[in-house]
């Protein structure tokens, strides 16, 4: 069984992986945790900051923030990457 994740990026994610937005394909059953390492290793952008920066972020599935990067994901959950944002 696959599932199809959309997984949105923001501020810094974003900058760190090229792309605000995409739609990723995996085996089931798939965690946060295995997304990010996933996404970590296919980045385009070279930046070895990334991993620093995935590893200091909060997540929001289907509207409800976590945490916990061993939340599985399923068929057309959307995953939202999250880092710490500066300001007011």
């Amino acid at each position: 069984m696959t599932v199809t994740i959309g997984v949105r990026y923001f501020a810094g994610a974003a900058a760190g992986v090229g792309r605000t937005e995409e739609r990723r394909r995996y085996a089931a059953p798939i965690s946060i945790d295995s997304v990010l390492g996933d996404v970590e290793r296919s980045s385009e952008s070279g930046d070895d900051r990334l991993g620093t920066v995935l590893g200091r972020c909060s997540f929001i599935v289907n509207g409800l923030t976590t945490r916990d990067r061993s939340v599985l994901l399923a068929d057309g959950d959307q995953l939202d990457v999250l880092p710490p944002f500066a300001g007011g």
